[in-house]
């Protein structure tokens, strides 16, 4: 691989205008694509295999006029303090607000009277109609939206409260505040770390243009795929970090190499070999932990995941093709200050800060900060590997509590309509009303399916937990009927579960009683059963990315103890992780702090998203840091010296890079929209407990502890797994003359052994 990208590299410098031409190309053909497609992102969510999925189907089927896929809206209308909705005046405001919202579009179904469907709350203040539209939430137009708000300012403008909740209301507009906030900190790092403007700024391009790529693919594809409205946030994320970290890595080597005294064509194609090399091995761990994702076979997350790995992927061919161009174009302004001394001879003078030994003191004369840490965590290995696993198990402890869920309205901000709406629903009408369960009976034979649904409605209508129950609707072949249920408790509560739960109980016993079947779904249960669903995967997935990087960590490292080592440090930085999340977005610690307004239920693709990303994170630390350890240590260091030397090399750059991560993801936590802020946090302190507390604590630690052990590897595994170059070996191996009295002497020089010959 290393020669591979060696040539590519070489290539790349040498003809940088054909490299940049073809990524122009590459932009302005996905822009156009994304220009031109009419689609819209879904926000639909289905659930395959569930019985609330199962539900919806037969309603689809059985009821095609309901048009299941129509848009939907609630109008929540309240009278003046004190007041009666029912008076002739409020009446008045309220049926011409009603008429406004009809009116408000052409695509509007029906507007449902709630003096007719009996929605008036118990005391008269408050009364909400039913908006369905005919065609999907994706369809809706500008035009659509504004009506709608212009007709619900107009019940306002008559004395009125009037909130609406729905997909029909026009969706939050899109900042990007949380991408210029984390380019901005990106950019301050980069600078104050590379001394250079131009060293400073060529990841930050070379990541613009792969998240542009990225995103205009993303949306070009929106429509034709029906992929989800979230999508793009989770790639925009993972794009942006990425994007600057590869980048990061290769510049950063390039520096080194020139440092030691290469030219810039030889450097950038050393550096690509090199770092390019851990750069492909990097992104190829954090592409299949993300495409993993598809294994839990719920549309929404195999679309994040797909779309995220595209991002990846798209980072790694920028890293190691425009990045090399653009080192050809930068030339010696790349070096900074570094350019005005004299280039290292043999000796390697000139060296860049992760190239200085361990005596080594920065200009104002002080030991750089990662010598001084490496000997802090090594003057007593045990102790430091004790604390910083139970500082982690202990941040960690919340995680027992977990709680999933998805967002409702009810975790929106308190000044949105949405959230307004819920809250004077749950006022006046209970909590359960912003929850309703819709039962479906079914049989083939219509008296069948008419007994079991005057049966089951009966039975649930007379339980304490059942605020009310609709009259059975049945659909024109009588063969199936509809029952809405409203619990007492609220949607996301422990009870309404239960509620479900024992409906399903009663439904199966219905059945077998009578034959006729009854499903539940609706949004609530649809949520339960994600959150059922995710519960239930989690532990395979996770066994399954623990496994996948046990395998390939022994094939880059040739070890056992330092790929299990590394997959127990992931579980760590995942639980803890976990834990600090419940403690903020469930618990509510620090959330002022983070402008949190609700708390509530983890979101239900928090945990396994988080366990894929990590996993890929966790990863491109690991290879960056350990590799450098060990081709130290098969060069004839000791077990301890061949830490401090792989530290000492590493450490700078896997600091800057994890700062890079923490800022981009950081930047999301402003976001107004409970997902992307909780994704967000997650991910940033992921980050920073596995970058600062795993990596560059706990695993030099251990590998103090274990010594030669940690390198050691049996025979028989050694001959059977390939070779695989991700340190450049075959760049810097010296090739001795075929023929001639100077081949014993070069076969006498130096060369990077492997890790088996070194563990035997």
């Amino acid at each position: 691989m290393a020669t591979f990208l060696h040539g590519v590299g070489s290539f790349a410098f040498r003809r940088r205008w054909l490299v940049v031409l073809l990524w122009t190309l590459v932009l302005g053909a996905v822009g156009v694509g994304a220009a031109s497609s009419s689609g819209s992102p879904s926000t639909a969510i289905t659930l395959p295999g569930t019985e609330a999925q199962r539900a919806m189907d037969l309603l689809a089927e059985k009821f095609p006029a309901a048009n299941a896929d129509g848009a939907t809206a609630r109008v929540v209308v309240r009278a003046p303090d004190g007041e009666q909705i029912g008076a002739a005046e409020h009446r008045a405001a309220l049926e011409a607000t009603l008429t406004d919202v009809k009116e408000s579009s052409d695509r509007v179904g029906q507007v449902t009277d709630p003096f007719a469907a009996r929605a008036v709350s118990a005391d008269g203040s408050t009364a909400y109609a039913q908006v369905t539209y005919t065609a999907a939430d994706t369809e809706l137009t500008d035009r659509d939206h504004s009506g709608l708000e212009r007709a619900l300012e107009s019940g306002r403008d008559r004395g009125l409260t009037v909130e609406a909740s729905g997909n029909a209301l026009a969706p939050p507009a899109v900042s990007h505040t949380a991408e210029v906030v984390g380019f901005a900190l990106a950019a301050v790092i980069l600078v104050i770390t590379f001394g250079s403007l131009v060293a400073a700024g060529l990841p930050l391009l070379t990541a613009v243009v792969g998240v542009g790529v990225t995103m205009a693919a993303i949306t070009a594809l929106s429509g034709p795929l029906d992929l989800n409205s979230n999508t793009p946030a989770l790639a925009t994320m993972l794009g942006i970090a990425v994007g600057i970290d590869y980048a990061l890595f290769i510049v950063s080597r390039y520096r080194s190499e020139r440092a030691d005294g290469h030219d810039a064509q030889e450097a950038t194609a050393r550096a690509n070999g090199t770092a390019g090399s851990a750069v492909v091995f990097a992104g190829l761990t954090v592409v299949i932990a993300l495409a993993g994702l598809t294994v839990v076979n719920l549309p929404i997350l195999t679309s994040m995941g797909l779309a995220a790995a595209g991002a990846v992927i798209v980072a790694v061919l920028v890293a190691t093709t425009l990045v090399p161009a653009l080192l050809g174009f930068a030339g010696e302004r790349v070096r900074g200050k570094a350019r005005k001394r004299p280039a290292a001879g043999p000796t390697g003078q000139d060296r860049s800060p992760q190239d200085r030994t361990p005596n080594d003191r920065t200009p104002q004369g002080r030991t750089p900060l990662s010598q001084r840490w490496i000997s802090h965590v090594l003057r007593k290995p045990a102790r430091t590997l004790v604390l910083a696993v139970l500082a982690l198990g202990v941040i960690a402890l919340p995680a027992t509590k977990l709680d999933l869920g998805l967002p409702d309205d009810g975790s929106k901000s308190a000044s949105s309509t949405q959230r307004k709406a819920y809250d004077m629903l749950a006022q006046s009408f209970g909590p359960g009303v912003n929850g309703p369960l819709t039962v479906t009976v079914d049989d083939r034979d219509p008296a069948v399916a008419r007994d079991g649904a005057a049966e089951l409605g009966k039975t649930l209508a007379a339980r304490p937990d059942v605020a009310a129950v609709t009259p059975a609707a049945f659909n024109e072949a009588g063969d199936t009927a509809i029952l809405t249920v409203v619990p007492r408790s609220a949607p996301d509560s422990d009870a309404t579960e239960e509620l479900v739960d024992e409906i399903r109980g009663l439904a199966d016993t219905m059945e077998s009683d009578t034959g006729a079947r009854a499903l539940v779904t609706g949004t609530t249960a649809l949520n339960i059963d994600i959150s059922a669903k995710f519960s239930a995967a989690i532990l395979p997935y996770l066994a399954l990315v623990v496994s996948l990087a046990v395998l390939l960590l022994i094939l880059v490292f040739r070890s056992v103890l330092v790929p299990v080592k590394a997959a127990l440090g992931f579980l760590l930085s995942v639980l803890a992780s976990l834990g600090a999340l419940v403690a903020v977005f469930q618990w509510g610690w620090l959330k002022d702090l983070f402008a949190l307004e609700q708390t509530g239920p983890v979101m239900s693709l928090m945990p396994i998203l988080m366990v894929g990303i990590v996993f890929g994170l966790a990863m491109d630390y690991q290879v960056f840091l350990v590799t450098r350890m060990r081709e130290a240590y098969v060069h004839g260091a000791d077990a301890r010296a061949a830490v401090v030397s792989g530290f000492r090399h590493s450490a700078t750059v896997v600091t800057v890079a994890a700062l890079i991560m923490i800022s981009v993801f950081a930047g999301f936590v402003g976001s107004d929209d409970s997902m992307i802020k909780s994704l967000g946090f997650g991910l940033a302190v992921a980050v920073v407990f596995d970058a600062f507390v795993v990596r560059m604590t706990i695993v030099p630690a251990a590998l103090a502890l274990l010594g030669d052990r940690a390198w050691s590897l049996p025979r028989w595994l050694d001959r059977a797994l390939p070779e695989v170059d991700i340190e450049g070996e075959k760049l810097t191996r010296p090739t001795p003359p075929p023929t001639g009295p100077s081949a014993g002497a070069a076969q006498r020089e130096p060369s990077r052994a492997n890790v088996g010959d070194a563990s035997h």
